[in-house]
């Protein structure tokens, strides 16, 4: 435990939490990557242990908890053996529900938030667009006003929970004439008229469900407009920062996880008449490995620390996701390769571990995207401020 980030309490809050994984969710882990569903009675205990709660205010049922406990939540959740499930859960708490919370009006945040942290609706977050990808502004879903209503046209795709979710948190243009500036976000239920979903087949994070979504046509009332119109982009940007410390907080810790399973099958498996942790070459490959994780997760730590006392770290949340996701596919490659054969089956862990941590690089902003946006703050003295106050 590190005493200057983590109190007795989050300690205390982290063992409850691997006990109730353990129990409640291991069992069915293989069940959920085989059938690419994860029950949904999950969800509810998820909810009434306050999982979902952790950083939104008490009064919609959450617990109103600093950001360490957060870090806890993710740090656990990516060593349960299954990048799927974990990114169910944190898709629907820390992208869809984030934005419930900062451009949800109150009925919104009555009805859908306080459900969300309960555990009786699941979220997804819906930006990405199968001619888009990482580039927000180029999006072609549309949502015209006629009246009383919006009528949305589109698609969206690579949608974590887009399957079987209850409710998208939908960017669309308003004013496709503005650009960036005409985009808008939007509550719209699944069950809607016009909205399908097709489930996406992946390399990896097999037990989630992952979309790809069309609006035909979509009618809903003016009044599941989040936030102004015309202020999605920037709404995305200010949540940015937090997406990219996530991902970069579940790099270092499945790398973490797979450096200490490594290190234990090591301990056991012998080869030329002794354990395999005293040869040389594997010993010194391992702590290279592990002084790489350990530098991630300390630059981690201190961006989510500034980022809890309300900082704006675009640029240090940025590096913390390019740099932990590129540290996490190295470290969790050579630790496949030190299990020899055995990494290569799917009765280990390092096989899942090694498709689940690909997506790394490539979600949430590929490390193509975030080098560029580096290269214009550090080169090019770019200086980002936060895009709402």
């Amino acid at each position: 435990m590190n005493s200057r980030y983590f109190t007795e309490e989050h300690q205390l809050f982290r063992e409850s939490l691997k006990d109730f994984l353990h129990k409640e969710v291991v069992p069915h882990i293989e069940k959920w990557e085989k059938t690419g569903e994860i029950e949904r009675f999950i969800w509810k205990k998820f909810g009434e242990m306050g999982f979902f709660g952790i950083p939104y205010p008490e009064v919609y049922g959450g617990l109103n908890l600093d950001l360490f406990y957060t870090v806890i939540f993710l740090e656990e959740l990516q060593k349960i053996k299954s990048g799927g499930f974990a990114a169910a859960m944190w898709a629907h708490s820390y992208l869809a529900m984030t934005h419930l919370n900062a451009e949800g009006d109150e009925r919104i945040k009555q009805d859908y938030l306080a459900a969300s942290i309960a555990g009786d609706k699941i979220g997804a977050l819906c930006i990405t667009e199968p001619f888009g990808g990482s580039d927000v502004a180029a999006m072609r879903t549309v949502a015209i006003r006629k009246g009383d209503k919006y009528i949305i046209n589109g698609s969206k795709t690579f949608i974590t929970n887009g399957v079987y979710g209850d409710y998208y948190v939908v960017a669309a243009k308003t004013s496709p004439e503005l650009g960036n500036k005409g985009i808008s976000i939007f509550l719209v239920d699944s069950n809607l008229k016009g909205v399908s979903a097709i489930k996406l087949d992946k390399l990896g994070w097999r037990a989630s469900d992952t979309g790809e979504i069309a609006f035909d046509d979509v009618e809903i009332p003016v009044e599941n407009l989040m936030g102004e119109e015309g202020k999605g982009f920037p709404y995305i940007m200010q949540h940015f920062a937090l997406e990219r410390l996530i991902m970069a907080i579940n790099a270092h810790a499945r790398a973490e996880y797979a450096i200490d399973y490594t290190i234990e099958y090591m301990s056991q498996r012998e080869a030329f008449g002794k354990t395999i942790d005293k040869f040389q070459a594997l010993r010194h490959k391992l702590v290279e490995h592990a002084t790489d994780v350990e530098h991630c997760k300390v630059f981690n730590y201190s961006a989510v620390a500034r980022l809890d006392k309300g900082e704006y770290v675009v640029k240090e949340a940025t590096m913390a996701k390019l740099q932990s996701t590129k540290v996490s596919d190295e470290t969790i490659y050579s630790c496949l390769q030190m299990l020899g054969g055995y990494g290569y089956m799917e009765e280990y862990p390092l096989a899942r571990l090694f498709r689940d941590s690909r997506l790394g690089p490539i979600g949430g902003g590929t490390s193509e995207i975030l080098k560029e946006i580096l290269s214009k703050m550090i080169i090019d003295k770019q200086n980002y401020k936060p895009a709402v106050k």
